[in-house]
């Protein structure tokens, strides 16, 4: 694929948010003010510096708002992609968008929308569900560093899934979306924003693929996922970036009494890639788990910041985050467990395991604890290892190849975090991606 000539483009541009608002008079003005209140918050807010606590041992220097514009309509990409969006294909519902274009829309089944489900993309649920979205839609605070990112996604989203579960309501089949780049220098904000409300149950799949491995992309995506009292959500965010992507994925959660939330993202792709993960647990009984695994190669970054926040007694988060890195890939873990006055009771727990495959690899994990109230149980614990020469040769010694070797033993460390995402049918295909990073189908 040809690059564009956006060389002296630039994310900052005015000319290039009045294109965004052109053409989207239609919507409520509500929206619109939001959109312009967010985009002088972007302006004015400086760019992360190494001085910051939130941007501690990033690499602040590679990120850059130059170099990119929004991307323009491509029929041929959008058939491209649509062609490729077939992943975790037995869903109750699917949204395809390229390039923030929405490419197809398979509603849910009748069954499902006469109980009062809402699957659709993020605009029209503006224009049909505006007291939902005004009320969730970004409404959780950026505490993680990326307020700057954040204030642009408000400014430049159109393209996302709204799905709202009313009360009572169980979806045994996930609802999926995909959000596809697919043009050179292009800046894409894909959205997720889920509303399970009491007892009710759901499964969301957010893709983030590219159509091609080399093109240069910016991205920030969001996704903002409230489960309501007594609730089961889970969520599976599978990142495959073009190899030269500048990405933010800035997630935030809200569990309210006797919820679960169950999140696991697969991070591949990118260049430098930044994940900002913020866990609320509002209610008593609620409980969050926060999974992440991440396969490195290359000269990629990986930035991995997360913040479990406690404001209930009796409530429990568990995050597990494990990086396998080859080559001279860099990884960087930071987590705060923080447990308010009133939140006694409160089991929190922080594990970073990371897998250096390569002397020239670097991992490095920050965890810590904030804890006001006197009667809890909170840990967290971080390791970095490489694997022993003695498995190597173990598997040598049975005729398996080298590279083979590593990829089994890489499995054999991963797969705790699968099991305990504990869906074995979404398993087997995020297995095949992990595969596909070591150039294996």
């Amino acid at each position: 694929m040809e690059p564009t000539n956006t060389a002296q483009t630039t994310l900052a541009d005015p000319e290039l948010f009045d294109r965004h608002l052109s053409g989207r008079e239609n919507l409520p003005a509500w929206w619109l003010e939001r959109k312009k209140e967010a985009w002088k918050r972007f302006l004015d807010l400086p760019m992360p510096n190494r001085k910051n606590e939130e941007w501690r041992f990033a690499n602040v220097n590679a990120i850059t708002l130059d170099g990119f514009s929004l991307p323009e309509p491509d029929p041929a990409a959008e058939a491209e992609a649509l062609e490729q969006s077939t992943d975790f294909a037995d869903h109750a519902g699917r949204l395809v968008f390229v390039n923030d274009r929405l490419a197809a829309h398979d509603p849910v089944g009748e069954e499902l929308a006469a109980r009062g489900v809402i699957w659709m993309p993020l605009e029209q649920a503006v224009a049909e569900h505006p007291d939902l979205l005004r009320r969730h839609f970004m409404a959780q605070p950026i505490e993680l560093g990326s307020g700057k990112f954040s204030a642009l996604h408000t400014a430049l989203c159109s393209a996302g899934g709204f799905l709202y579960v009313p009360k009572g309501v169980e979806i045994e089949k996930p609802l999926v979306a995909f959000h596809w780049t697919a043009s050179d220098q292009t800046a894409v904000f894909p959205h997720s924003l889920v509303i399970a409300d009491p007892a009710s149950k759901v499964t969301l799949i957010d893709c983030h693929y590219s159509t091609e491995g080399q093109t240069r992309n910016f991205i920030t995506g969001v996704n903002d996922l409230y489960a309501g009292e007594g609730a089961n959500l889970a969520y599976l965010g599978v990142q495959k970036w073009s190899r030269r992507s500048l990405a933010f994925q800035l997630n935030s959660t809200q569990a309210m009494r006797d919820s679960t939330v169950t999140s696991l993202n697969l991070n591949l792709g990118g260049k430098l890639a930044r994940s900002e993960n913020h866990s609320q647990a509002m209610g008593e009984g609620c409980r969050n788990e926060m999974l992440s695994l991440t396969v490195a190669n290359g000269n990629q970054e990986f930035d991995q910041r997360t913040l479990q926040t406690h404001l209930a007694p009796n409530t429990t988060s568990d995050l597990l985050y494990k990086n396998a890195l080859l080559d001279e890939a860099r990884t960087l873990f930071s987590g705060l467990i923080r447990v308010a006055h009133e939140a006694q009771r409160t089991d929190a727990y922080q594990t970073n395991r990371n897998l250096l495959l390569n002397p020239a690899a670097e991992a490095n994990s920050l965890p810590g604890l904030e804890i006001l109230a006197n009667d809890v149980k909170c840990s967290h614990g971080a390791t970095t290892g490489q694997i022993e020469p003695e498995q190597i040769f173990y598997l040598a010694a049975r005729g398996i190849p080298r590279e083979v070797a590593h990829e089994l033993l890489v499995f054999g460390f991963l797969d705790e975090v699968l099991e305990k995402f504990g869906r074995e049918n979404l398993a087997e295909e995020l297995r095949a991606h992990i595969r596909g990073k070591f150039g294996r189908s």
